[in-house]
């Protein structure tokens, strides 16, 4: 791409606040953003070949959304935790396995995507994030799901498409946690917390495509408690 056509991508960019640059093969994020540290709400540099996140990216102390789906991300800066305005962060299909130390400083985070990438847990930093609404961690590597997951803010945990064959009973103490997605994972029915049935918010449990039929789950002591919230949540956006 030329000089002069990521000039005007930057002067649009001063006026709408918005960075939109994809399918265009960069294979490094545009220094020249750095103009506009101030001006950026929104970064979209989804489908490119960009392996680095320099470390300026902590300076868009504005940065309401960052996407950067489907590029070649092995690690994320620290300096990215700087962002204390961001929201919705995309990060789909890439390579990571492990987000940086500080995550939990990232407090107006709301949305957060990382499906397709080689995470092998689930990482204790999301635990710190108050505002959480949607994390998704579908398609990663992940094999069991530790007990800091008692402490996720989240509403809506999707785990599908993963390796799991364990589950912490403290997954049925998340506060808010209302949609809990584990298709196609590697779960025994003897492995699942029946908390999450009877003493969890949870009124969505996805877990079709395990190790066990379906129609045993609802043997299970407590199915009765978590269909009447399922019927209940059905009712409410009927």
């Amino acid at each position: 791409m030329g000089n002069s056509a990521l000039k005007a991508h930057l002067e649009t960019a001063q006026k709408t606040g918005v960075f939109q640059l994809t399918g265009k093969e960069l294979t490094e994020f545009p220094e020249d953003l750095q103009k506009l540290t101030s001006n950026l709400r929104t970064i979209d540099l989804s489908n490119n070949k960009i392996e680095l996140l320099p470390p300026l990216i902590g300076k868009f102390s504005f940065l309401k959304s960052l996407v950067l789906n489907n590029n070649k991300l092995t690690a994320l800066p620290e300096e990215l935790c700087k962002l204390k305005k961001l929201e919705t962060l995309h990060l789909n299909g890439n390579h990571l396995r492990q987000l940086p130390a500080a995550f939990g400083q990232l407090s107006a985070l709301k949305t957060l995507s990382l499906s397709g990438n080689q995470l092998r847990t689930v990482p204790a930093q999301l635990c710190g994030l108050h505002h959480l609404d949607v994390v998704d961690l579908s398609k990663n590597q992940i094999q069991n799901v530790p007990d800091t997951v008692g402490e996720l803010q989240a509403i809506e945990l999707n785990l599908n498409q993963n390796q799991i064959s364990q589950i912490s009973v403290q997954i049925s103490h998340c506060p808010r946690l209302k949609v809990l997605r584990l298709e196609e994972n590697c779960l025994e029915l003897s492995m699942l917390p029946q908390s999450i049935l009877s003493d969890s918010q949870i009124s969505l449990l996805a877990v079709e495509g395990n190790l066990f039929e379906i129609k045993k789950l609802r043997e299970l002591e407590g199915y009765d408690k978590y269909m009447e919230r399922f019927t209940a949540t059905k009712k409410k956006f009927a």
